[in-house]
């Protein structure tokens, strides 16, 4: 390399995601190159092979604590598709409210825990809007802190209710949940959304989550941060600071999108499924392969899940990361709460995309439009909830059988496929959000969306390692535990 060439190494990374390393090349003040490294083997895959299917349901939530309601759905999906069991409409709501308050969760505290307390380091003290940043947000000390986890700890109360509990609940079965609601719990589940939707009204958005989801183009957000005072409420100080840092000039990949879709409730969706390539397309999930090239696995060929294998190869060469390279017909694709609300068509979010891209500042407000959308949508679940009627249907496990769980966790679309033989699991592969978002190079060299993200990112004047770097990783709300296999 050159004087002005050299490799930074940046990782691991506090505040959740410490398994993560991300290799940096730089010349001439930017990053020319990025390679991401998940240093970690798990092997999940191989502990359910020769399981009883039912297992599923207790062994892949173990995948992760922080989106195990996400993994038991994508499990008990994949068991009902092979049972064919549908869900009676209880079991939908159920399984919905738990699903969406684990995303919701998630989202809230990735914005005041992991995401916005990087703003609040002394690289940016002598920012003019430092102070009161550092003052909200600042890790462990700053006010945002205690008022957050209260707020989120009413909200995950609703688990007791519907879940028994979380992490790693068993309330969540193919047919729908195992717990039922009394009428005095439907009140109950009611008051305790109702108190965390205050919070957001008062301190999150300063404004009422109807007008929020209301917003329906960039210039709309604009005029509504401007309509109060910048540090008024947590997301106009977001936008305050992303404006100063020009966040929507950071961390663009390929613009190419896909959700599986989420929240099934009497035949439709709340958030549809599909892709967006500068248009909407449909979703084919048969286009979606694996390529090993760069990962430590077994094998050459890119494969369906479905024929997936998983099998270590430590010292396989040119390989550098454990995570392998899902590919959707050969693409790249970004997952995760901007591609679900550009794919469902908000026109907040698809007028976002279209100004400036996938970027840090667009990915942080879909986050948080998402937030919005979803429980006014879980009030309204809430509501319908019918005590006294079924909440879960049963079907016999086939011996012989082919399923595939397909859910949107917080992170991204996530995906489970297994295959029964003789009554017991013959192969199950599992596709998770941060694998897609965090893939290494493929066969033809091509990078993961993150690799494509960090691409020409520059340094500020005296730095070694760039934050803005940091910015972007976290803007994907990396989770390298789900991802490696």
């Amino acid at each position: 390399m050159s004087d002005g060439e050299r490799r930074v190494l940046v990782g691991p990374f506090n505040r959740v995601e410490g398994d993560l390393e991300v290799s940096l090349h730089i010349a001439d003040g930017r990053v020319a190159a990025a390679y991401v490294n998940s240093p970690l083997y798990r092997g999940f895959e191989q502990i359910l092979v020769g399981k009883d299917p039912r297992d599923t349901l207790v062994i892949a939530p173990r995948i992760c604590g922080i989106c195990s309601v996400s993994q038991s759905m994508a499990a008990a999906y994949a068991l009902a598709d092979a049972q064919r069991l549908a869900m009676p409409r209880n079991g939908e709501l159920a399984t919905n409210l738990v699903l969406a308050a684990e995303n919701v969760a998630d989202h809230f505290s990735h914005f005041y825990l992991f995401f916005m307390p990087d703003f609040a380091r002394e690289a940016y003290a002598a920012e003019p809007w430092y102070a009161p940043v550092a003052q909200r947000f600042r890790a462990l000390t700053g006010t945002a802190a205690r008022e957050v986890l209260a707020a989120r700890a009413g909200l995950l109360h609703l688990m007791g209710l519907l879940a028994g509990k979380w992490p790693h609940t068993l309330g969540l079965q193919p047919g729908g949940s195992t717990r039922s609601v009394a009428p005095q719990e439907r009140q109950r589940l009611a008051l305790q959304l109702g108190g965390f939707r205050r919070f957001l009204e008062q301190v999150t958005f300063g404004d009422s989550l109807e007008t929020v989801v209301a917003l329906d183009s960039g210039d709309a957000l604009g005029a509504w941060a401007a309509a109060a005072a910048p540090f008024s409420s947590d997301l106009r100080a977001f936008l305050t600071v992303a404006d100063a840092l020009d966040l929507e000039q950071l961390g663009r990949a390929g613009d190419r999108f896909m959700s599986y879709g989420s929240y099934p409730s009497a035949g439709r969706r709340l958030f549809a499924a599909g892709v967006w390539d500068g248009g909407p397309q449909a979703l084919d999930t048969a286009a979606i392969s694996e390529d090993l090239a760069s990962s430590w696995m077994q094998g050459d060929d890119a494969r369906h899940p479905s024929r997936g294998v998983t099998l270590p190869a430590p010292d396989k060469a040119g390989a550098y990361s454990w995570c392998k390279a899902p590919r959707l017909d050969g693409q790249v694709v970004e997952v995760g709460a901007l591609a679900r609300q550009v794919v469902d068509g908000h026109p907040l979010a698809r007028t976002l995309v279209a100004g400036s891209g996938g970027n840090v500042r667009n990915r942080v407000v879909a986050r948080l439009l998402e937030i919005a959308r979803v429980v006014l949508m879980m009030q309204e679940w809430v509501a319908a909830l019918r005590p006294g009627e079924p909440f879960c249907n049963v079907a016999a496990l086939p011996d012989e059988a082919e399923g595939v769980g397909l859910v949107e966790a917080a992170r991204g679309s996530l995906g489970h496929w297994l295959s029964i033989r003789g009554g017991r699991i013959h192969n199950y592969q599992i596709v998770a959000p941060t694998t897609w978002n965090f893939s290494p190079r493929d066969a033809d060299g091509t990078p993961g969306a993150l690799e494509l993200a960090l691409q020409g990112t520059p340094l500020r004047a005296g730095e070694r390692t760039p934050l803005a770097a940091e910015h972007i990783v976290r803007s994907f709300d990396p989770c390298m535990v789900c991802t490696v296999h």
